[in-house]
């Protein structure tokens, strides 16, 4: 038997959703909704990327936009931060970010919160006249496509670009392919510093050459498989499958049907791609791909670059790239320059300020990272002292603390149903606090600290340095927010997922753990050690030593219950507070 939500999205999913939409904004808005069918439209609606705010927060919703790999072209970046200014206001302010801000992802694209639905079709109006969409970026269907976002800019093994914007254009916008079992992650890059996290998609393309009739070729290698969540991650398969540039968009549009017409549609916990894959075996997916999807005879694998992948692999700074974040030569003899948004939430006003800079300095063009981070690009040598010194990059530096630099945030419970901790506004506390109070050696210039509400892990907690998802644990009598707290993740060569230290700490003696933690790798490290090689270094039981809850003079805000903090939420009891004698809520999107 078909799972409910395949029988909330049987009749009307895709492309025709947008008339529903529209027709539901003129005729009412959220009011024009029939009660008893909330559930079926808000499971629909998150194809075009409008998802509906949590309990308490009715008639207001999410949208989340597409940009495959990150670019935002001239004049985009500018008009989301109009339409946030104007529409995404919520009732009251934030007590941390203000009022009228968006929020950037971890798969390069962005979401601006408190929309109302009869405000939908100028929204839409305003960022199409300019090609930016939300189609396709909710809801169980192809993501937003992720690449490494200096594609065409920086140098690379073999040029990805052609064909991401072949998965954008045909495949994503094929609307035969709108209704997966579940939703789909794609990336390709065609560099050699892993920026794309292959690892972690249900299918990624990585650089590879191999020698064929004499002659070596540069293409991509395969992987499927890849995915966070649940507390049941995946490192991606190698397919063994080697595919030339020209034929790399048949494999990939492949898969996609190969997991449209095979993947599991009863049970939602177990129908991810990764389960799929691991499931049928690389060889029954590769003999299937051949005799039912492809036409042309596939490779065998070749040789990849993954011992020179850097991107978040816990090498030394010095070994090369592990962000986007700072200046960087581009192929072309220009600059780019990447700044830090600690947690990715930036004010309406300031991401208009950084469009103007990218107008001023560069081409226009803004690029967006898998690590909540604008990069401005194509800026001259001789603009590049200018650039620093505006007032908008002290606030959003070039060169920002360890801390900040590593740091990622997921939504939380301000928004989020099945969250189970406030996320941004205490993580962006805690970058402070951690800036005061921790002195790390000078040669230590990242620890990337992911923080996730809930084992869905969508700020990728499991792939950290020092990985945090959110819990629920009694203290003096009381249920109040709590981390897990976990070591030793990464991607890179050979990805891992971290190891967990300590479980359900209180959020207000969190953070004198990580500081004692942090003060022992200051101690105990090798010479030029990195926090990820330290751990790999270091008894289990020794690490769980270090990691040991303190309470400090840091102020915890929202203990009791995020969910009542500062939003007028409705009073009836919170998934957090029903969810506190589970391991977690539920995953779900």
């Amino acid at each position: 038997m078909a799972h409910k939500k395949e029988e909330l999205k049987d009749g009307c999913y895709g492309d025709e959703v947008r008339e529903h939409i529209l027709d539901f904004a003129t005729d009412g808005g959220y009011e024009a909704i029939p009660e008893d069918e909330h559930e079926k439209w808000f499971t629909r609606f998150k194809f075009w990327g409008l998802f509906h705010q949590r309990s308490g927060q009715e008639s207001y919703f999410m949208m989340r936009l597409t940009n495959a790999s990150g670019i935002l072209e001239p004049e985009q970046l500018r008009t989301i931060g109009e339409v946030a200014r104007e529409y995404a206001k919520g009732p009251v302010e934030n007590p941390e970010f203000g009022n009228g801000w968006i929020d950037l992802t971890t798969r390069q694209s962005v979401q601006l919160h408190w929309l109302e639905l009869e405000d939908v079709p100028a929204i839409w109006e305003k960022l199409e006249s300019v090609g930016v969409h939300s189609r396709s970026a909710g809801g169980d269907t192809m993501r937003n496509i992720s690449g490494c976002p200096l594609h065409g800019k920086a140098e690379e093994f073999v040029e990805a670009g052609p064909l991401l914007e072949r998965f954008e254009e045909e495949l994503r916008k094929d609307d035969a392919l709108a209704n997966m079992p579940r939703k789909f992650n794609i990336s390709a890059s065609g560099c050699t510093v892993g920026c794309a996290q292959d690892s972690i998609n249900d299918i990624g393309f990585e650089p590879a050459r191999k020698e064929i009739d004499g002659e070596t070729v540069r293409g991509f290698n395969v992987r499927i498989g890849g995915g966070l969540g649940g507390r049941q991650p995946r490192a991606a398969t190698p397919l063994d499958v080697f595919v030339r540039p020209e034929n790399a968009y048949e494999v990939g549009r492949g898969f996609v049907e190969l997991y449209h017409d095979y993947g599991d549609r009863q049970n939602r916990s177990k129908n991810r791609a990764r389960f799929f894959a691991e499931d049928w075996g690389m060889e029954q997916i590769r003999e299937t791909l051949q005799e039912e999807y492809v036409e042309f005879d596939m490779h065998t694998a070749g040789e990849d670059f993954r011992e020179e992948y850097t991107y978040n692999a816990g090498k030394p700074v010095e070994d090369g790239q592990h962000d986007h974040v700072g200046v960087g030569d581009q192929k072309d003899g220009r600059n780019y320059v990447g700044l830090s948004v600690p947690v990715g939430r930036l004010p309406a006003e300031d991401a208009i300020e950084l469009a103007d800079l990218a107008d001023e300095y560069g081409s226009g063009e803004v690029r967006l990272t898998r690590r909540q981070n604008p990069v401005i690009v194509d800026v001259a040598d001789e603009d590049l002292d200018a650039l620093l010194a505006e007032p908008l990059l002290s606030e959003y530096p070039a060169e920002p603390s360890p801390f900040e630099r590593g740091a990622m945030a997921c939504t939380g419970t301000e928004f989020c149903s099945i969250a189970l901790t406030e996320t941004k506004g205490r993580m962006a506390r805690m970058l402070r606090w951690f800036n005061a109070n921790v002195e790390l050696p000078d040669d230590v210039g990242k620890i990337k600290m992911h923080y996730s509400g809930c084992t869905a892990d969508c700020g990728q907690a499991m792939t950290a340095d020092i990985g945090l998802q959110g819990m629920r644990a009694r203290k003096d009598g009381e249920m109040v927010e709590a981390f897990d707290i976990g070591v030793g993740g990464g991607v890179g060569e050979d990805p891992s997922f971290i190891d967990w230290v300590q479980q359900r700490v209180p959020a207000d003696e969190a953070p004198g753990a990580i500081r004692n933690l942090l003060e022992a790798y200051a101690a105990h490290r090798s010479e030029g050690q990195t926090f990820r090689q330290w751990v790999e270094a270091t008894a289990e039981a020794q690490l769980v030593e270090f990691c040991e809850p303190e309470e400090t003079d840091f102020e915890a805000p929202y203990m009791a219950d995020a969910k009542q903090s500062w939003y007028p939420f409705a009073e009836s009891e919170s998934a957090a507070a029903a969810a506190a004698d589970e391991s977690a809520a539920p995953s779900d999107d």
